[in-house]
């Protein structure tokens, strides 16, 4: 049998690190940095961090990463991936969706790619996988309808397979592809505010302040026949993925957000501040952001 080397990361919304609330990074090279800096740089390397903000009780959002590759004789394609939902619902209900959908899609998807292509028997019989994601969400959505009873949530997936990121997206968490100095929203939220400026009866600056701006029309959890967004893309070489919750996109604006991807010297260190950033602004929501970084060839 072919040597494989595999190695998981996992993170999950039931136990985020936490980032302090008002604590300042120090500039200059420090040791972390330095480590930081020394990562390999021909293989991605992904940061996460989260916050349940300074004005909520308790933490809706759940987030997962899993990364990994192998060498060998046979070596899989580096494979990965991350997930941020954003639950919502009364007494703890979202909290409960959104590490049930987190979970649901997890399984699937483990099961159906990266378990399926070690399979040496049978390696090449996977279905295609905008069908599995789009399978995977769907899952997601009956697990939370039958179990989370009011609850709903947010899904923003990222299935990276080699050089292709293959996306499912439901609610209004969102994708960003970060390169070349400019940034690029992957997703399109599913709220009423974003209907409205489609339909141009809503300005984005008027969105900012809407009354009803945190109201989706499409969620995981809210009954059958869910829509779910599903696309494939290449991953920006030399550039960054990242997966967040409003909370962060919500208060922290775009040209802000890249100018911290860009200049942070680890993915770890950029979520960390970003954090950070929104907790400063005010902290109005739970912060969840995973940040995936490519190499440039």
């Amino acid at each position: 049998m072919t040597p494989l080397k595999t190695f998981f990361s996992r993170i999950f919304g039931s136990s985020p690190p936490q980032t302090k609330t008002g604590s300042q990074l120090t500039g200059g090279e420090s040791a972390m940095s330095r480590a930081y800096n020394s990562a390999p740089n021909d293989r991605i390397i992904v940061g996460a961090s989260q916050s349940t903000g300074l004005e909520r009780s308790h933490n809706e959002d759940a987030q997962l990463v899993i990364k990994g590759d192998s060498a060998g004789a046979e070596p899989l394609p580096e494979f990965g991936l991350f997930m941020v939902a954003d639950g919502m619902g009364g007494h703890r209900s979202g909290e409960v969706a959104s590490n049930v959908s987190i979970r649901s899609v997890a399984r699937k998807l483990m099961e159906e790619t990266i378990l399926h292509m070690l399979d040496f028997d049978n390696p090449n019989e996977m279905l295609p996988l905008q069908e599995l994601l789009h399978a995977a969400l769907d899952e997601a959505n009956t697990a939370v309808v039958e179990q989370v009873p009011g609850g709903g949530t947010t899904m923003t997936a990222v299935l990276l397979l080699g050089s292709q990121m293959t996306i499912g997206h439901v609610g209004d968490s969102r994708a960003y592809s970060i390169n070349n100095g400019q940034i690029e929203i992957l997703t399109r939220d599913h709220s009423l505010v974003e209907r409205l400026k489609e339909l141009g009866q809503l300005t984005a600056e008027e969105a900012e302040s809407h009354p009803q701006r945190n109201v989706l029309y499409r969620a995981i959890g809210q009954g059958a026949n869910l829509e779910i967004d599903v696309f494939t893309t290449t991953a920006p070489k030399g550039g960054h993925l990242l997966i967040c919750s409003d909370g962060l996109w919500g208060v922290v604006p775009d040209p802000q957000i890249k100018h911290v991807v860009n200049d942070a010297p680890h993915p770890q260190i950029a979520c960390e501040q970003l954090v950070q950033a929104a907790n400063l602004a005010g902290g109005p929501d739970n912060i969840s952001v995973v940040i995936v970084r490519f190499p440039s060839d």
